[in-house]
C-alpha cells in the first residue's frame, strides 16, 4: 500500500483507502479474495513505472503514446509546410491579378482590400483596362495562367452593370426623382473576339453615374501550382473565379475597385512528372499508413483499459455491497473513470481521419486542405494536452495540476463575468467610436477586434490628454481634436 500512497499523494483515492480500511476490520470475507482485490486496486492507481517494478509489466500505452506524439507532430509539420505553399500560391496569385487587371495598382490597397477612382474618365479607363488585359492575358502573364474552358470552349468574361431603373438628380436645385428598383444589364465577352466586341457594344459603356450602383466583371482562369514539385509533391490545378467590382453605391464621388477570387483546386489531368516526386509520395503514404496503425493501437489499448476499469469498479462495488451493505459513492466511482483515456481515443479517431484525408490529398483524390488541417491540428492539440497526465506522476507537477483542476470552475466563472464586461465595452465602443475609426468601415475586419482596439486607443489617448492638461496651470478644459480631425479629413 506504500507505493500506492506515494503515487496518489495529493490525489483522491478514496476507493482504495476505504477498501483497505474495511478489509482490515472484516471478519466474514475470504482473505484470498480480499488480498486479490486489494492488489488489483493498488495496481490500478500506480504509475507506469511502479507497475513495471511491481509486476514487470511493460508500459505499452506509455510507449505507444510517446511514439504517437513524435509521429503525429512530424506528420503535422510535413502537411503544414505543404499547406503553406498552397496558401502562399493563392495569395501571390491574388496580388498578381491585382497588378494585371487594376489600372494604377501600386501594390498597396487604400483600405486593405480596394483602390479608388474619382473621375468619370478614370472609371472608363479602368473598365477598358480590365477588358484589354483580359484579352491579352497569354502575352502578359509570367505565370502558367490561361482561360478556363468548358466542353472545349473558353468561358466568357461577363460584365454586369447594376443601376436604378429610373432617376434624375440636380444637386444645385435639390430636386430628385429616383426609382429604387434596380435593373441589371449584362454582356459576355469571348476572348477571341475582343477586338470587335467593344465597338459592337459601345452603348453599353454609356454610364449614367447618378443611377449607377456598381459594375461587376467576372471571369475564370486556370493555373497550376508547380512549386509543390520542389517539396516532392504532385502539383495541383486551380480554377480562379475572379470578380472585379466597381462600387458606386455610396454616390459620394468615390468609386471603389475591388478584386477578389475563389480558388477551386482540382486534380490535374494527363499529368506526367519525371524524377523523385512520385517516389516520395509513396514514402509519405507509407508513413501516413504507419501513423494510422499506431493511432488504432493506442485507441485499442485505451479502450481495453476503460473496460478493465469498469470491471474493477463492478467488483469493488459488489464487494462493498455484499460484505458491508454499502454502495460506492459517485465521487469514488469517478476515480475509476479516467477521462484521459477518452481524450486519447478522441484524438486517435481524429488523427486517423486526418491521416486518411492527407493520403487522399497526396494521391490527388481530394484537394480540400482545410478539412484535413482541422482534423490533424485538433488531434495534435489533444495529444500534447494529454502529456499533462504524465507530468502528474511527478510530485511538484502533481500539486500544480491539482491546483489547476480545483481552480478551473472559478476561472470559468471569472471568464463569464469578464466576457459580459467586454461585450458591453465592445457594443458601446462600436456605436460611439466606430464611425470615426477607418477600420470599422472595412467589411473584412472583425468588428470586435476593431472595437477593442478603439477602446484601448481611446483610453490611452484620454489618459495622455488628461495628464498634459492637468500639468498645465492655464489649461481648464479638455478638447477632442481626434474627432474634429476625422470629420474634416473625410471626403
Amino acid at each position: 500500500m506504500e507505493m500506492s500512497d506515494r503515487y496518489c499523494q495529493g490525489t483522491r483515492v478514496e476507493a482504495s483507502r476505504t477498501l483497505s480500511h474495511g478489509l482490515s476490520t472484516s471478519i466474514a470475507t475470504d482473505p484470498m479474495t480480499e488480498e486479490i482485490l486489494r492488489d488489483d486496486l493498488r495496481f490500478y492507481f500506480m504509475s507506469p513505472c511502479e507497475k513495471y517494478k511491481t509486476r514487470r509489466q511493460l508500459p505499452w500505452k506509455l510507449a505507444v503514446q510517446i511514439l504517437k506524439i513524435f509521429m503525429i507532430t512530424l506528420q503535422l509539420i510535413l502537411f503544414g509546410l505543404n499547406n503553406q505553399l498552397v496558401v502562399s500560391y493563392k495569395e501571390e496569385n491574388l496580388l498578381a491579378f491585382k497588378n494585371l487587371f487594376l489600372k494604377g495598382y501600386s501594390g498597396v490597397d487604400e483600405d486593405d482590400y480596394s483602390i479608388s477612382v474619382y473621375t468619370k474618365q478614370s472609371v472608363y479607363d479602368s473598365l477598358h483596362y480590365v477588358i484589354d488585359q483580359y484579352s491579352q492575358l497569354r502575352n502578359l502573364s509570367v505565370g502558367p495562367a490561361s482561360y478556363a474552358e468548358e466542353n472545349g470552349e473558353f468561358l466568357p468574361l461577363i460584365i454586369c452593370k447594376k443601376s436604378y431603373k429610373r432617376g434624375s438628380v440636380e444637386p444645385s436645385e435639390e430636386p430628385y426623382d429616383i426609382d429604387a428598383e434596380l435593373e441589371t444589364d449584362c454582356l459576355a465577352l469571348d476572348p477571341e473576339s475582343s477586338k470587335t466586341w467593344r465597338m459592337n457594344n459601345a452603348s453599353f459603356f454609356e454610364l449614367d453615374f447618378y443611377r449607377l450602383v456598381d459594375i461587376e466583371i467576372t471571369f475564370a482562369l486556370k493555373g497550376i501550382n508547380l512549386q509543390t514539385v520542389r517539396s516532392h509533391e504532385l502539383p495541383d490545378c486551380y480554377t480562379f473565379f475572379v470578380k472585379i467590382v466597381f462600387d458606386n453605391s455610396c454616390h459620394s464621388g468615390k468609386v471603389k475597385l475591388t478584386l477578389d477570387f475563389d480558388a477551386v483546386s482540382s486534380v490535374c489531368k494527363n499529368w506526367k512528372i519525371s524524377g523523385t516526386a512520385q517516389k516520395s509520395t509513396h514514402y509519405l503514404l507509407i508513413f501516413d499508413g504507419f501513423v494510422i496503425i499506431v493511432c488504432l493501437s493506442s485507441a485499442v489499448l485505451c479502450t481495453r483499459s476503460i473496460i478493465l476499469a469498469v470491471r474493477l469498479l463492478q467488483r469493488f462495488s459488489s464487494f462493498c455491497l455484499e460484505n458491508y451493505n454499502q454502495k460506492v459513492c459517485e465521487d469514488d466511482q469517478r476515480e475509476f473513470l479516467n477521462c484521459w483515456y477518452i481524450l486519447v481515443i478522441i484524438s486517435d479517431v481524429m488523427a486517423v481521419i486526418g491521416s486518411i484525408l492527407k493520403m487522399e490529398i497526396q494521391a490527388k483524390s481530394m484537394t480540400n486542405y482545410d478539412v484535413c488541417s482541422i482534423f490533424l491540428g485538433t488531434s495534435t492539440l489533444m495529444v500534447w494536452v494529454g502529456v499533462i497526465r504524465y507530468l502528474g506522476y511527478f510530485e511538484k507537477y502533481n500539486v500544480l495540476i491539482l491546483t489547476m483542476r480545483a481552480a478551473l470552475p472559478k476561472v470559468l466563472r471569472f471568464c463569464c463575468c469578464a466576457g459580459m464586461i467586454y461585450l458591453g465595452y465592445t457594443f458601446c465602443g462600436w456605436i460611439v467610436l466606430g464611425p470615426y475609426h477607418e477600420k470599422s468601415l472595412s467589411k473584412r475586419t472583425q468588428w470586435c477586434g476593431c472595437s477593442a482596439e478603439l477602446i484601448s486607443t481611446r483610453l490611452s489617448h484620454s489618459s495622455s490628454t488628461w495628464c498634459s492638461v492637468s500639468s498645465s496651470p492655464s489649461s481648464q478644459t479638455l478638447t477632442r481634436p481626434s474627432r474634429v480631425t476625422k470629420r474634416q479629413a473625410s471626403p
